[in-house]
């Protein structure tokens, strides 16, 4: 009983004006996101290894080409399992909001490594076709890309579960890179490449795999930038957010009012609420951080409660930002 009225204690005191400390405590998730990373990456560095052996053995540049990009995404994994432990350091007073950011820095090296390797791999796949030099081993490739489809799937089932801290997987959308492959284009062309005269299927399936690949990464370089440039989180509207805060009693204008995230999973509010003369300002207070922390998931906010004054309808400073 007793130990049971100090975590109550600690609770209320917790909670006196830090309600995003009252969501439920993500060391668990990220260890459990850590074990399928480090799971992830060992399937992923052996079969790597094995495409590496095939492709060559195969003459086979598609197949490199997916050997390369599972590099790639080792060596992403590898950037988000350090994110993840960079992460979870407590802030300093130099680093006063934490280290969330290092996931997103961790997601814009992978994205340009990836493309890197992909410049690299067309290159080579352009050399090919213009110098006709090379032959498949048809039977090698097929068995080697028959064991990516298995492999791919077995990654995308481990990984799949992992969403849940990162919104984009591991390596910040990662996931769905890892739980697609050339794999499938390889075995629809395999068989043929038996034939010497269906050689250049190869660099075809290594060009239609990295325009896939770079139209993924666009969409992950853009959200990369949203972050970086602390744009309104993707799934929460700026003028619903207002309305909301509008809605809490006596408060007739709202502010000053900025949306951000640190990270995928870890958005700020700041805002200013100008309220009727005469109101409780510590009751607003605490229904506007209720309503900020459980309908939207801010993990942080910052409320200013002021007497509401006519003169802020002509303050430019006061005005919402233009769409």
């Amino acid at each position: 009983m007793e130990l049971k009225r100090q975590a109550e204690q600690v609770r209320q005191v917790r909670t006196h004006c830090h309600r995003h400390a009252l969501q439920a405590d993500d060391a668990s998730v990220k260890l459990q996101a850590k074990n399928k990373l480090v799971i992830a990456s060992g399937v992923c560095l052996v079969f790597m290894i094995g495409e590496v052996i095939g492709g060559y053995l195969a003459h086979s540049l598609a197949i490199m080409t997916d050997a390369a990009h599972l590099l790639t995404d080792f060596g992403s994994m590898m950037v988000s399992l350090f994110s993840l432990w960079i992460s979870s350091r407590p802030p300093t007073k130099t680093v006063t909001f934490g280290w969330h950011r290092s996931e997103i820095l961790g997601a814009f090296i992978s994205v340009v490594s990836i493309w890197v390797v992909t410049g690299a791999l067309v290159y080579l796949a352009i050399e090919r076709i213009v110098r006709n030099d090379y032959d498949i081993n048809g039977h090698v490739m097929l068995v080697t890309s028959g064991c990516a489809v298995i492999v791919n799937i077995v990654m995308a089932y481990i990984l799949h579960h992992s969403t849940s801290f990162h919104a984009h997987g591991s390596g910040y959308h990662q996931i769905d890179e890892n739980g697609q492959s050339p794999a499938p284009a390889h075995t629809g062309h395999a068989p043929r490449c038996w034939e010497p005269e269906y050689k250049v299927a190869d660099p075809i399936c290594t060009f239609l795999f990295s325009a896939f690949v770079l139209c993924t990464t666009v969409t992950i370089l853009k959200d990369v930038f949203r972050i970086l440039m602390e744009g309104c989180p993707k799934e929460i509207q700026f003028k619903s957010v207002k309305e909301v805060l509008l809605s809490v009693s006596s408060v007739k204008s709202v502010h000053s009012l900025h949306l951000w995230g640190l990270s995928v999973n870890h958005n700020l509010v700041s805002v200013h609420l100008a309220i009727d003369e005469g109101a409780d300002h510590q009751s607003v207070l605490n229904e506007a951080t209720d309503l900020l922390h459980h309908k939207f998931g801010f993990s942080s906010s910052t409320v200013q409660v002021e007497t509401f004054s006519e003169d802020m309808s002509l303050c430019s400073d006061c005005q919402d930002p233009q769409d």
